[in-house]
């Protein structure tokens, strides 16, 4: 099949353990794709929707980088970790409200909807003189960085059982949920780390339409992978 016809998009489930690349580089050796890259990254730990940019279309990521995401959540009140998510190491602790009003817990959710500015965390991709801030994290190191304007367009509390709140947030392009998940228990008047994120959605793609690793180690041909290929005729990025 010529690469023209296999150039598109392709919708990954990503599991939790996988970085973005590692899912990027299984998709390129098995289906021997000459190019590969992705429309925003998720971290390791966190699951769902990475869209998949395959041979010419590679040209199209920013459909995905610059749009709105999606997220599903769980925050755990009460500790603090170094990496601001269940893999990093506990750094304090404080004790919590488990008598938190559900209405009061809303509100606090809901004075964060709006424009918003945002510390980006040191376990991101940001490069400060060229080299990631993850970098210089995992060396101990912690620098300066600027606050960023975000966009928190709709957050809400799913359940609250504590010291675990499950949530929605649909944001914009550049928000850390990890950071947004500090800055909620902040607000509470405790510490809080994220337990589980899953994207559900970035721009008009959908996690409904994406297929799982384990769905992909069973496909062996071009012509096997074709149909879930979104083919890129009609798509362009706004300049």
């Amino acid at each position: 099949m010529s690469d023209l016809l296999m150039s598109g998009i392709l919708l990954v489930d990503k599991p939790k353990g996988w970085t973005s690349n590692d899912v990027c580089q299984f998709v390129k050796q098995r289906f021997r794709f000459k190019k590969v890259g992705h429309g925003g990254t998720l971290d390791p730990f966190a699951t769902g929707l990475l869209v998949l940019y395959l041979d010419q279309a590679t040209r199209l990521s920013c459909l995905s980088l610059n749009d709105e995401k999606i997220y599903e959540g769980v925050m755990c009140l009460g500790r603090k970790t170094s990496t601001g998510d269940s893999e990093g190491n506990v750094i304090s602790h404080q004790e919590i409200s488990r008598e938190i009003d559900r209405i009061v817990l809303q509100n606090v959710f809901d004075s964060f909807v709006g424009l918003v500015w945002q510390k980006p965390p040191m376990t991101s991709a940001i490069k400060k003189n060229g080299v990631p801030l993850y970098r210089l994290a995992r060396k101990g190191i912690e620098v300066e960085r600027e606050n960023r304007k975000i966009n928190i367009y709709e957050l809400n509390v799913k359940n609250w059982s504590a010291p675990f709140i499950s949530f929605n947030a649909r944001v914009s392009k550049g928000t850390y949920i990890r950071v947004l998940a500090e800055d909620i228990a902040e607000k509470l008047g405790t510490k809080a780390f994220l337990s589980e994120l899953r994207r559900v959605a970035s721009g008009q793609f959908y996690i409904d339409h994406a297929i799982s690793i384990d769905r992909l180690k069973m496909i062996h041909s071009h012509e096997e992978l074709s149909p879930f290929i979104q083919k890129t005729q009609s798509l362009a990025c706004n300049n």
